[in-house]
C-alpha cells in the first residue's frame, strides 16, 4: 500500500524487516524445540539464537540470483553464521521444514500483530461513537427513508446505531483473527513426514499459535478469506458513517459536516467558498478497495491438489493492503466522528420544513384509535398530505381545521398527534438496550 494511507505502526508490521524477523523466529523456535527433543544439537540451537541475523538488502540481492525468497533468506542467515565463526551450526537451520512451513506460520504472526492494532482502532471508534451518541441523545432530527423525510428521530440514535455495528465489527474481527492464529510445520504435503506431531505442537505453542489440525502445504485459505471479510465489514461501517456525513453536509441539508481547518484548508482551486467532505469521500472510496480484496481472497481458497502458488502473489498484495487500509480507515473515521460539527438548529428547521407532514403516521393511528375506519383515515390523511406537498402548504393547519378530523379528535388530541416527543419517548429504552450498564452519558 502506498505510504499516503499507511500509518507507521501498521507499516512496520508489514515491512520486509519485520516479515523476515518473523521468518527467523519460526526458524529459531523450530531449532530450539528440536534441540529439546534431542533431534538437533543443543549448542547449534543456542548459537543460532545468539548469532543468526540477516539484512533485507542481502536477501534481496540473493533472491535476484536464486529467484526463491525463502532460499535467499536461509542463505543470508547462514552467511551471517559463517561470518561470526559458527557456520557449522547453520546446517541445522531450516531442518525438517519446507518453505511454506516458515512462510505460513510467520504470516499468522503478522496477521496476529495486525489484528491487535485493528481491534484497538475499532475500540477507539466505538468509544467516540458512544460519547457523541450521548451528546446528541435528545437532539431532534428528521429521519429519512429513500432520502425523503419520514418521521422524527434524534441524532444520537444515528450514532448509537453505528456504535452497535462497531461492536459487531469487533466481534467479527476478533473471531476471524483467532481463527487465523494457527501455524503449520507439517511439510511439503502436510503429512508430517519430517517432524513429529508433538514437535509441531510445541513449536506453535512457543510462537503463541495453535497448531492447524490438518493442512496441505499451506493452511486452508478459508481462514484468510474470513479475516478479509471481517475487515471489509469493518470498513463498510466506516463507509456508512462517512456516506451519512456526506449527505448531511450537502448545502440543502447542512445538519452536520466533517472538520474543516479554518484559514488553512482549501476546498477548491477555483471556488473559495467550498467546504468539501473530502475525508468522507476518501473513506467511501478506500472501503471499496478492501471489499474488492475479498473477491481475491475467495479465489485463493481453491488451489491445485496439495498446493500451487496462484494465491501467493495475491496475498502479498491483499493481506498487507487490507490490514493497512482498515487501520487507516478506522483512524480517519474516528477523526471524522470526533471532530464532526453538528447543527441542531438546522436539524430543527429541516424537521419543520414540511409543516407537519412527518406526523402523518401518528395522525393516522390516532384517527383510527378514535373510531374512524383505517381506510377512510388513510385516504383523508394522504389527500391532505399530497395537497400540502404539491402546493407547499401547511399540513398541520389543514388538519386542525378539517371538519372530518375534528369529529374524531379534540384540538388537544390533534396537538398531541404532532408532538415529536411522543414518538421519541422510548429513546432512553433504546440506549439502555444498546449500551447496557453504560447507558448513562458518564
Amino acid at each position: 500500500m502506498i505510504s499516503r494511507y499507511t500509518r507507521p505502526e501498521m507499516g512496520r508490521i508489514w515491512s520486509d524487516e519485520n516479515r523476515f524477523q518473523q521468518w527467523l523466529e519460526v526458524e529459531l523456535s523450530t531449532a530450539e524445540v528440536l534441540a529439546e527433543r534431542g533431534e538437533v544439537p543443543a549448542d547449534a540451537a543456542r548459537l543460532l539464537r545468539q548469532h543468526a541475523s540477516f539484512t533485507v538488502e542481502r536477501i534481496q540481492a540473493i533472491e535476484k540470483e536464486v529467484r526463491h525468497d525463502v532460499i535467499a533468506f536461509t542463505t543470508c542467515v547462514a552467511e551471517s553464521m559463517k561470518a561470526k565463526g559458527h557456520g557449522e551450526a547453520s546446517r541445522w537451520l531450516h531442518y525438517g521444514l519446507t518453505s511454506n512451513d516458515v512462510v505460513d506460520t510467520a504470516q499468522a504472526l503478522l496477521l496476529k500483530q495486525s489484528a491487535e492494532l485493528i481491534l484497538r482502532g475499532i475500540d477507539r471508534l466505538a468509544e467516540v461513537l458512544r460519547r457523541r451518541a450521548f451528546e446528541f441523545k435528545d437532539t431532534l432530527a428528521i429521519g429519512r427513508t429513500h432520502g425523503v423525510h419520514a418521521e422524527p428521530i434524534t441524532f444520537g440514535l444515528k450514532l448509537a446505531l453505528w456504535y452497535d455495528e462497531a461492536r459487531r465489527a469487533r466481534q467479527r474481527v476478533e473471531a476471524a483473527a483467532e481463527d487465523l492464529r494457527f501455524g503449520k510445520l507439517s511439510g511439503a504435503v502436510g503429512n508430517l513426514a519430517h517432524l513429529a506431531p508433538e514437535a509441531e505442537q510445541a513449536i506453535c505453542e512457543r510462537l503463541g499459535l495453535k497448531v492447524s489440525p490438518i493442512a496441505s502445504q499451506v493452511i486452508s485459505r478459508d481462514r484468510h478469506a474470513a479475516f478479509i471479510s471481517a475487515l471489509a465489514l469493518a470498513c463498510a461501517l466506516c463507509e456508512k458513517i462517512a456516506l451519512e456525513v456526506r449527505h448531511l453536509q450537502r448545502t440543502e441539508v447542512r445538519e452536520a459536516e466533517e472538520p474543516f481547518a479554518e484559514g488553512a484548508q482549501k476546498g477548491s482551486s477555483a471556488m473559495p467558498h467550498k467546504r468539501n467532505p473530502v475525508v468522507s469521500e476518501q473513506i467511501c472510496g478506500l472501503a471499496r478497495v478492501v471489499r474488492s480484496n475479498l473477491q481475491a481472497a475467495f479465489e485463493n481458497i481453491a488451489l491445485w491438489h496439495e498446493r500451487d502458488i496462484s494465491h501467493s502473489s495475491v496475498e502479498r498484495v491483499i493481506l498487507p493492503d487490507s490490514c493497512i487500509l482498515t487501520d487507516y480507515l478506522l483512524d480517519r473515521t474516528t477523526w471524522l466522528v470526533e471532530g464532526m460539527r453538528v447543527f441542531p438548529e438546522r436539524m430543527q428547521r429541516n424537521l419543520e420544513l414540511t409543516r407537519g407532514l412527518v406526523f402523518s403516521g401518528q395522525l393516522l393511528l390516532d384517527l383510527t384509535a378514535a373510531g374512524m375506519l383505517r381506510e377512510d383515515a388513510y385516504r383523508l390523511v394522504q389527500t391532505e398530505a399530497m395537497k400540502a406537498w404539491r402546493e407547499e402548504g401547511d399540513f398541520r393547519a389543514a388538519i386542525e381545521s378539517h371538519p372530518d378530523v375534528r369529529k374524531f379528535l379534540t384540538p388537544e388530541q390533534i396537538q398531541h398527534a404532532f408532538a415529536p416527543e411522543r414518538q421519541l419517548r422510548h429513546v432512553d429504552a433504546i440506549f439502555a438496550r444498546v449500551f447496557g450498564a453504560h447507558s448513562k452519558a458518564g
